[in-house]
């Protein structure tokens, strides 16, 4: 008795326990559960690699966990799938245009020095460049507040903004080579002047060496003028004297120091003749460009993840709205309680107070493998919620099985408590047998499966493993706890009298 009274403190204390866990840390919910965005993304094969295998797929993978895990995005997940593909779940994410920018992006970063006798061309080429960005972002921030209110009476009118004069624009267009396309908007015409001209700035500048592969860490952090941001660098020992050679070569000789991401200039910058005697030295840097927090936080993840190995292409967006997601939790928590409902009337009709007590089991059983599920965590899906369930018929199965000898023992004539006894240690090579080839097939989805089949085996297969605990220890621990009250102990209760042989107890 005492025994049995120590097992039902640990089982009691262990709901308890997992209800204060559910309290305290909320399920995690899943892309279908929760709403957000999904991408699916294809690397391309790039110079002499002609088919993406297996190693440069799971190395793009690395530099894009990176990624991710500096964009913040909680709860995302990145699967590979087939041979150059990777699925990447950004649950609560309902714009994911930022994401697949920063993601779809090489992030090669290289050093390079301005050609000798480019100074006028290249005067004239950034001058035209900050222009055009000024007057970008200005009809850009324009085109975002058409829908504000207007300016209070009273309040001191803005600054014009800039722009460029009559016919300028075309004039400029026309000088990079260009053509207005048809039906272009002026955003589209300055964006595509911004790219020729980045193009041309970028012709002018040659390579030295120093890329993004010698940064040991990136960073970011506001101005001291308080403009913008600015990103700062950390090199490697063999970076930090390429930086300085560098930048002692081309000190006070008037030749900018260009910095090109991606093939495309993100600042230029001048060296004070007080760095011609040894350089830059300490192996870091910073890059200005006026950057917002935004900006240089997005440069700052690409930086930090590394260059990708292989071009990666953004081939699909999806996108579910947490509506939908909200609709998917009802439905699901509905058909869960359902399933538990029907299992409860069905195991009480059936097997009676032993049907009682395994309805109690069941219910501690979906208590703990919540918690577990909070505790881990598992990211729950609609495939995980299927698996959960499944597993509830599982645990009922081994319940099923053991009250089934219970009552082949009493049908024989066999005394109730030696029966339940005899019921739990005959039941237990068939629910050994049955969860152990359970769990073999989780292992093999998990193992071989893709996200949301992952999903379903975890599930399952935490469920398995609670089944038996549930099954073999509290059913059998509240099943003699009732026992040892008199009233309780009558053979009716576990089969009708129909079935009970004359001489049973």
């Amino acid at each position: 008795m005492a025994r049995q009274q120590g097992w039902f403190a640990l089982i009691l204390a262990l709901a308890i326990a997992a209800g204060a866990l559910l309290a305290s840390y909320p399920l995690q919910l899943g892309l279908d559960l929760r709403g957000g965005s999904q991408l699916t993304l294809q690397v391309l094969p790039a110079g002499a690699i002609k088919t993406v295998d297996k190693e440069q797929l799971e190395a793009v993978k690395e530099v894009l966990d990176r990624r991710i895990n500096g964009l913040g995005v909680a709860e995302s997940t990145l699967q590979t799938v087939g041979n150059d593909q990777m699925v990447l779940q950004l649950p609560g994410e309902q714009d994911p245009s930022r994401a697949a920018k920063v993601l779809g992006t090489t992030a090669l970063l290289e050093f390079r020095t301005q050609k000798p006798g480019t100074e006028q061309a290249l005067r004239g080429l950034l001058a035209l460049k900050r222009q055009s960005e000024a007057v970008l972002l200005s009809k850009e921030r324009r085109t975002a507040e058409v829908n504000e209110p207007p300016t209070a009476p009273g309040a001191p009118n803005p600054e014009p903004p800039p722009d460029f004069q009559a016919d300028e624009l075309a004039d400029a267009m026309r000088s990079m080579g260009l053509t207005v396309p048809a039906g272009s908007s002026e955003i589209d015409q300055l964006r595509l002047l911004l790219e020729a001209v980045n193009s041309r700035v970028v012709d002018l500048f040659e390579p030295t060496g120093l890329t993004g592969k010698d940064l040991v860490t990136a960073g970011r952090q506001q101005q001291q003028s308080g403009a913008g941001w600015e990103v700062t660098l950390g090199f490697n020992r063999e970076g930090g004297e390429k930086f300085a050679t560098l930048t002692q070569s081309i000190a006070g000789t008037g030749r900018l120091l260009g910095i090109v991401l991606d093939g495309r200039s993100i600042s230029e910058a001048t060296v004070g003749p007080e760095f011609k005697a040894a350089g830059i030295a300490g192996g870091s840097a910073s890059i200005t460009g006026n950057f917002s927090a935004e900006e240089a936080r997005d440069l700052e993840v690409q930086l930090r993840g590394g260059s990708l190995p292989l071009p990666v292409k953004v081939v699909e967006v999806r996108t579910v709205g947490p509506s939908l997601g909200a609709e998917n939790v009802r439905t699901s928590l509905l058909a869960a309680l359902s399933g538990l409902a029907l299992v409860a009337v069905f195991m009480v009709w059936v097997y009676r107070l032993p049907g009682l007590v395994a309805v109690v089991a069941l219910s501690l059983y979906a208590l703990f493998n919540l918690a577990i599920y909070a505790l881990i965590p598992v990211t729950l899906t609609l495939p995980g919620i299927a698996g959960f369930i499944l597993s509830i018929g599982i645990a009922v199965d081994a319940n099923v099985l053991i009250f089934e000898r219970v009552k082949e023992e009493l049908r024989q004539g066999t005394t109730l408590i030696r029966s339940i006894d005899s019921g739990f240690s005959l039941a237990l090579s068939s629910i050994l047998d049955g969860h152990v080839t359970g769990l073999i097939s989780c292992v093999a989805l998990f193992a071989l499966g893709t996200g949301l089949v992952k999903g379903f085996a975890v599930t399952l297969g935490i469920g398995l493993l609670l089944s038996l605990f549930t099954a073999l220890t509290c059913t059998r621990t509240l099943l003699r706890l009732l026992m040892s009250y008199p009233s309780l102990r009558r053979s009716t209760y576990f089969l009708p009298a129909t079935q009970l042989p004359g001489t049973a107890a």
